[in-house]
């Protein structure tokens, strides 16, 4: 009867062994494919690093609803606040890397690593970019009990009154934060910054007289002026907007080259699988298509950019760069 000696043995349950590793890990590979070849099969998160109601909750809420009706899924909004956005950015990337988790993040997060002295992620390298979501104009507004009209009004009221005048963002290193310090630091006059935890609360206090003055984006400000509880004075885009034809701009108001736009895109932590991101890329360039969407973003004022991956990853980094040279230039310190 055939035996086996004692290293004949080690060598048959290694060689043993090694094929049950084998199996299971070409188990697992398949069993990954799989998965990835049946996403989506169970709701789709994307995280909103700022409050409910704010412009990147809008716009989250309007794409993620076509986004579902696409893919024939649920897509959940999660709004995930604090610290400028961040805090949501920090979650989205450490999730899983499986496509359930997806990003919607702002230029807000191309302004945070040189506003924030640590952050607990790289935006350009822990967060995979899918696509652009949309592009708008900031508006300036203006608490209505202000007696002025004009940009230049505005601007001889606050030096009357040095100190006196708050302006509200939606966080440390919004857009509206960054708005209103370009405002300053180019106009040379002293307001204060009042940081919230979205745009919505802070047009709520806007609105209610506790801040004067925001620089807010187009479809948060948007319902706002049209009903006559803000003063809008300007846009902040070097050519007039479509949905304001009636406003100048701050360029044309005085000040001689203010040009800032808010971009949102939609992120997926690093590494998910690119079939996913290709996927979700297609399916958010026909979002961007749908002529509900391009009606309801004419509305408001924002601007529908198909951006593929490539192409945004390139603009994402060029804004990064751009942002972190304004900010140490005008000495722009996180409070």
């Amino acid at each position: 009867m055939f035996s086996l000696n004692h290293s004949t043995k080690y060598i048959y349950h290694s060689i043993k062994s090694s094929g049950i590793f084998a199996l299971v890990f070409l188990m697992s590979i398949i069993g990954q494919t799989s998965a990835q070849s049946n996403w989506p099969d169970k709701p789709i998160t994307i995280v909103v690093p700022f409050a409910a109601g704010g412009t990147t909750d809008i716009i989250s809420r309007a794409i993620g609803q076509k986004l579902g009706e696409n893919l024939k899924q649920t897509v959940i909004i999660d709004n995930k606040v604090g610290a400028g956005g961040t805090v949501g950015a920090a979650f989205v990337a450490k999730a899983p890397n499986d496509g359930y988790t997806l990003f919607m993040s702002t230029i807000a997060h191309s302004i945070a690593p040189s506003l924030f002295v640590k952050l607990s992620y790289e935006f350009t390298k822990d967060l995979d970019p899918i696509g652009m979501a949309a592009i708008t104009p900031n508006v300036l507004v203006i608490n209505k009990s202000l007696p002025v009209n004009t940009v230049a009004e505005l601007i001889t009221y606050i030096k009357n009154n040095p100190g006196k005048v708050n302006y509200g963002s939606a966080g440390k290193g919004s857009t509206e934060h960054l708005s209103g310090e370009l405002f300053r630091t180019m106009t040379g006059i002293d307001i204060i910054h009042v940081p919230y935890k979205g745009g919505a609360p802070m047009m709520t206090d806007l609105i209610g007289g506790q801040i004067q003055i925001a620089i807010e984006t187009s479809p948060s400000a948007e319902p706002h002026i049209k009903a006559g509880e803000v003063k809008a004075l300007a846009v902040t885009t070097l050519n007039r907007s479509n949905a304001y034809p009636g406003l100048p701009t701050l360029n044309e108001s005085g000040v001689k080259g203010y040009n800032m736009s808010t971009w949102f895109a939609l992120m997926a932590p690093h590494g998910t699988p690119s079939d996913i991101q290709q996927r979700l890329s297609q399916e958010l360039s026909k979002v961007l298509k749908d002529p509900a969407i391009l009606k309801r973003y004419q509305d408001q004022g924002v601007s529908a950019v198909d951006m593929k991956p490539a192409e945004l990853a390139v603009f994402i980094q060029s804004e990064t760069n751009k942002w972190a040279k304004v900010i140490k230039e005008a000495g722009i310190k996180a409070e």
